[in-house]
């Protein structure tokens, strides 16, 4: 299918925080995706309403009515992540929550790309919600089968395992990452020689000693974790008068095409 009304929607994922454009804006997955599908179509316009920290009943709120008024032809929904991370989190709520989200969006006839949560057994902190994201990626899997919509599923892709995918905050994708979810985008939606997300194979990572591996850890949550649960007290969100970076559907400016 030749699509020329893409819409993406989300949170920081999708915004593409971890990956900038040469003037600093967040360029990520969703705009590589757009670059990709615009070299094969004219006319081929983009929106992208994702604010990173959103919460899935946010983005329910606020992004789906805004993406449905665009009259998309095809829209990605990431969301429930930043919720997962809350204990106490209703992972069958936040299911349903998003299973009609993705019901409506079906209605109006976009196709739909969902993505299933990244196994976060690497990360030391992280892991601790590795329970519910796997519930909950169940629940994506069946929403998608049951309303005819696309899967990403993050979980399997072994390469997201690597630490050269994230960025130094082990939360948001580095360029790497995100230029191969791009593909695994494509992948999804059968788009034809877009290229592999499992290539090139990665030379493995040297061996860290207990020692650097805690000093790396505490490091990292002088610098990430503790300001984000700063935010959390303060009922404070990084994505607080942050506003979509392209609300409208606009023409893709195209980077050079790395193929």
């Amino acid at each position: 299918m030749a699509w020329t009304r893409y819409v993406a929607i989300g949170d920081s994922f999708s915004e593409g925080i971890g990956d900038d454009h040469p003037d600093g804006r967040p360029r990520g997955w969703a705009d590589r995706v757009a670059e990709d599908l615009a070299r094969r179509e004219d006319g081929f316009t983009y929106a992208n309403l994702a604010v990173r920290g959103k919460l899935l009943g946010q983005i329910i709120e606020t992004q789906v009515p805004a993406a449905l008024e665009l009259g998309p032809d095809l829209v990605t929904v990431s969301g429930g992540g930043n919720d997962l991370l809350r204990p106490g989190t209703d992972v069958a709520d936040l299911a349903a929550s998003m299973d009609a989200a993705v019901a409506r969006l079906r209605a109006s006839g976009a196709d739909v790309v969902l993505f299933t949560g990244v196994d976060p057994a690497d990360s030391a902190v992280i892991r601790l919600t590795r329970d519910r994201v796997a519930r909950y990626n169940d629940h994506l899997r069946d929403i998608a089968a049951r309303h005819g919509a696309h899967v990403v599923d993050q979980w399997s892709m072994d390469v997201l395992g690597d630490w050269r995918m994230w960025g130094v905050d082990r939360l948001h994708m580095s360029p790497e990452g995100h230029r191969r979810l791009a593909l695994a985008v494509l992948e999804a939606l059968d788009v034809p020689d877009a290229g592999d997300w499992r290539e090139p194979r990665l030379a493995p990572l040297p061996e860290l000693s207990r020692g650097a591996r805690l000093l790396f850890d505490v490091r990292w949550a002088r610098a990430h974790l503790l300001p984000w649960v700063g935010r959390r007290l303060r009922g404070h969100s990084s994505g607080d008068d942050v506003k979509p970076k392209r609300p409208t559907l606009e023409p893709v400016d195209l980077q050079p095409d790395p193929r």
